[in-house]
């Protein structure tokens, strides 16, 4: 086959997945390689996609262009929107999915991608001059690219531990990727060593079921692609179970800590700090009496059951006390033991904000050899990282996401200006403007930008506008028509607990208060509505929109002057070492990190408000700013 490509994507996980769909969709020739090709989009712990922050995160790569919100809808288990108690902030959407279906539907849609050439193999080196990366040696075969994406996930120099059951190994039982780790520091790129978990993996028909709190899954039209026209109905959706660890358990953990490869210092590896094992739970949070768990779906039509929240490094024989110590998994057989994967990473501070490794051009990462943790957060990464890979080969300007404008922007800039030693993971209050970054509106945010860089399709793109045109003229009526059925109103506001009124009311004014619906209120209006005919979606929006309009008014005042201090661009040549009145912390962690603009500047940890004076009284003295 031909050996000369644009672009190599090293890796089939979810970061390989969107990087090698964008450079392919983009134009560029695409070689993914991957150990093994029935692996590709593959899930080794949960097989859910969204949550907290995560489940935004989806829906920015769909209104980008990318595919694992599509894949998502595909057949879920379970459709669920969070928070819906709280603001629209942090209300986000989770789907539990087919560990076997998920990926099957992945590989399918690749292999339907023109301009993309799958191959299975190990890449141990990179091909590199003093100035750049050109490709990758593979089986003593060289392949040669304008660029490459590594996208290894966990499994560069992984081992698995249980106890004291160490070996070489990636998730699932795939072997771990050896030799790349070394080339890498043979580059002066340095690394870090991380750590995850996943708990055992049980018989479905041997729990006792009845002895958990059924959590069910949601009745309404929900999706994450706003492509999808189809939804999966409540009744054919998979339930989960919330049970809870108590003080049995937790003394069986207790008695055991001294053989737990988390706790005797086996594992060398950063865990991630919001997903701990479950002996890190009882030592951390001792006063707690009990932990909850939950018993989730892995296939359609399969036994195995997911036991969130239980990951441990405990050796074989105490899993198997803990487990049988639970209510309703007394007699629960173990079909996967629970372990700890070991791996390396790369230091955050060697990429910029393009993903690209600031000492090599032409080789950029993705993923959670990032750094990060997560299915979504390694696709947002993919995402990326193709994108500007792609264009730094056709010669166009970096593609890059500021904090007011995606997750993907806030995730990015947190790993690159504030850098991280412990898995990443995205959580909503990482967001500073995080009403502007909601669940409803990534297509207004993000759709304009995925049809401009070509991946978004023009039916896509004309079916946001056309959705954006609806609401718009939605709002309009409310705000200029009163309600005309005056018995209606009245009846509606006397369920609500107002009293009745005589004058008339604007359809707006009723929207705006609290548990009035857009539906219920168009009821009312329906001879000045007339044909407008808006979905859920387009209602969550709406509603959204019209309800929170004081506070989004003062949350875009202050992103605006977020972008104004982004706007104020930093030269990458600035001498910070030698620059005067800058103290000693300051010029090192400007150097090592090189800010693009003054807004990243100010964000630097060690970098204070009255540096970034000096860094701006410098740039005007010679007239850089």
């Amino acid at each position: 086959m031909d050996t000369n490509f644009d672009v190599i994507v090293v890796g089939g996980g979810h970061a390989g997945v969107e990087a090698s769909h964008a450079c392919a969709r983009l134009g560029m020739r695409t070689l993914l390689i991957t150990l093994h090709k029935n692996m590709i989009g593959n899930m080794p712990c949960n097989p859910h996609i969204g949550g907290s922050a995560k489940g935004i995160v989806v829906r920015e790569i769909d209104a980008l262009g990318g595919l694992m919100g599509i894949a998502a809808d595909h057949r879920p288990l379970q459709v669920k929107m969070l928070n819906t108690g709280k603001g629209p902030g942090v209300q986000c959407l989770r789907t539990q999915q087919d560990k076997l279906g998920y990926p099957r539907f992945v590989q399918s849609l690749l292999d339907e991608t023109e301009n993309l050439t799958i191959i299975e193999g190990e890449v141990k080196s990179l091909l590199h001059d003093e100035n750049r990366v050109y490709g990758v040696s593979l089986f003593g075969t060289d392949y040669h690219a304008k660029a490459v994406i590594l996208t290894t996930g966990t499994y560069m120099d992984s081992r698995i531990i249980s106890g004291r059951d160490i070996h070489p190994g990636g998730p699932d039982e795939e072997p771990a990727s050896l030799g790349l780790s070394e080339n890498l520091r043979e580059m002066g790129i340095s690394l870090i060593r991380l750590k995850t978990g996943t708990p055992p993996r049980l018989k479905k028909s041997s729990i006792d079921f009845s002895q958990g709190e059924i959590q069910e899954g949601s009745d309404e039209p929900l999706a994450f692609s706003y492509g999808t026209k189809t939804f999966m109905p409540k009744a054919q959706q998979l339930p989960c179970y919330l049970i809870y660890a108590g003080e049995k358990t937790i003394d069986i953990v207790k008695e055991h800590l001294g053989e737990s490869a988390v706790m005797d210092g086996t594992i060398q590896g950063t865990g991630p700090r919001y997903c701990p094992s479950f002996e890190s739970k009882v030592v951390r949070f001792s006063d707690k009496p009990r932990h909850q768990l939950f018993l989730e779906p892995e296939y359609e039509d399969g036994e195995s059951i997911y036991l969130q929240g239980f990951s441990t490094g405990m050796p074989h024989e105490v899993q198997e006390a803990m487990v049988h110590s639970l209510p309703g998994l007394e007699h629960a057989e173990i079909l996967k033991w629970a372990y700890q994967i070991e791996y390396d990473a790369i230091r955050s501070q060697e990429f910029d904000e393009t993903l690209q490794i600031k000492k090599w051009p032409g080789l950029y990462i993705a993923g959670q050899i990032c750094g990060t943790s997560g299915y979504e957060e390694a696709a947002g990464l993919g995402l990326m990282a193709g994108i500007n890979a792609s264009r730094k080969i056709m010669g166009l300007s970096p593609f890059v996401l500021k904090r007011n404008e995606a997750y993907i922007g806030v995730m990015i800039d947190d790993l690159v200006t504030k850098g991280t030693d412990e898995p990443y993971r995205l959580l909503s209050s990482r967001a500073e403007y995080r009403l502007l970054l909601r669940h409803d509106n990534a297509d207004l945010r993000l759709s304009g930008y995925g049809h401009e860089l070509g991946l978004l399709p023009e039916w896509r793109y004309q079916e946001f506008k056309e959705k954006y045109e609806r609401i718009e003229k939605a709002i309009e009526i409310l705000s200029t028509n009163n309600v005309s059925d005056r018995d209606g109103l009245n009846a509606y506001l006397s369920e609500m607990g107002f009293p009745p009124t005589s004058d008339g009311k604007k359809g707006i004014d009723l929207l705006r208060r609290p548990r009035f619906t857009y539906p219920r209120i168009a009821s009312l209006m329906q001879d000045v509505l007339g044909d407008i005919s808006l979905s859920h979606e387009d209602i969550l929006a709406l509603e959204t929109k019209v309800k929170y309009e004081g506070y989004l008014i003062k949350e875009e005042k202050a992103a605006k002057k977020f972008a104004e201090a982004e706007a104020m661009r930093l030269p990458l040549d600035l001498d910070y070492l030698h620059m005067d009145g800058l103290r000693l912390e300051a010029r090192q962690k400007l150097d090592e990190i090189r800010p693009s603009s003054i807004g990243q500047a100010s964000r630097i940890a060690g970098v204070n408000p009255a540096d970034i004076a000096i860094l701006l009284l410098n740039m005007k003295k010679e007239k850089r700013l």
